[in-house]
């Protein structure tokens, strides 16, 4: 039988974006995920809320112009949280002004059970999130006796509105200053840069992490995953800023150094969940 050719032209959405072609979905998407279930001790203690900082922006602005059809992507988000629900932590879900989560939804593997089941357990908080900028206005206080960490999920959205946004430093620097738990993944680090804002310090100078590699994201135009050149580079501003980048593939590495759990790719999202859980019961007192 004569086995069609998937095209490698990105595809045209309704609002004029574009989402991966046929060829890059077919390599880079599967309709199931490598989760695997653990029985976790449930956490017992007064820190068992996770603050979750999605972004609320679709639409990333290539180098050519093009728009990339981007958001969340569902893997990196959804596996680490099945493994913090499974523990017993629960999800405070917001976006920057509290518009709806948006996910790749072209990523999303839809014969996971255990993906859908969770994506669709809390679908309306998705749609409905809180607003970062309230949370900051009224619970930050919070953070330091009731949050076990938060969680920064990746896909190319989290590049959008994440890292310029003030309010993502004022909690990126009472986490640190506090020893908090930060997990995120693969885009996601691109959140860290927001300490900068406003002549600020970067926090994580000389941590090591792992993060999508930049080598990656030069490639993947050519087989039209991405509409064109990505407008800036997520490893290059973290290694002029000090970081210490310890994978070079998009695998499933994660490393944790100090209160920074970090995962490298959408590969990555079942290992970071088992990383980041075991540390949180065993760390959080």
């Amino acid at each position: 039988m004569e086995q069609k050719q998937l095209s490698i032209s990105p595809q045209l959405e309704v609002d004029g974006s574009y989402k991966p072609s046929e060829q890059a979905l077919a390599y880079a998407t599967s309709d199931v995920t490598n989760y695997e279930k653990v029985d976790y001790t449930k956490y017992q203690g007064s820190k068992s809320k996770i603050l979750i900082i999605f972004t609320e922006q679709k639409n990333m602005t290539m180098q050519n112009g093009k728009m990339f059809s981007t958001g969340n992507h569902p893997v990196e988000a959804l596996l680490p949280m099945l493994h913090l629900k499974n523990a017993g932590f629960e999800f405070e879900i917001v976006t920057p002004t509290g518009r709806p989560v948006i996910f790749e939804m072209w990523a999303m593997p839809q014969k996971d059970e255990n993906v859908m089941g969770i994506y669709n357990h809390y679908k309306v908080q998705f749609e409905n999130p809180g607003s970062l900028q309230n949370f900051v206005d009224n619970s930050i206080d919070k953070l330091t006796t009731s949050y076990g960490a938060v969680f920064i999920p990746g896909g190319h959205g989290a590049m959008l509105g994440i890292p310029q946004n003030e309010n993502v430093a004022k909690i990126l620097k009472s986490t640190h200053q506090n020893s908090i738990f930060t997990i995120t993944i693969c885009h996601g680090p691109g959140a860290l840069l927001s300490t900068t804002l406003d002549g600020g310090d970067f926090l994580y100078e000389g941590y090591k992490m792992t993060v999508f590699p930049d080598a990656m994201d030069k490639e993947t135009p050519k087989f039209g995953y991405l509409p064109g050149e990505m407008p800036w580079r997520l490893g290059e501003k973290l290694t002029e800023l000090g970081v210490v980048i310890t994978n070079a593939e998009m695998d499933d590495s994660c490393v944790k150094d100090r209160e920074l759990i970090t995962g490298a790719s959408p590969l990555a999202g079942n290992s970071l969940g088992k990383l980041a859980t075991t540390t949180l019961l065993k760390e959080l007192k």
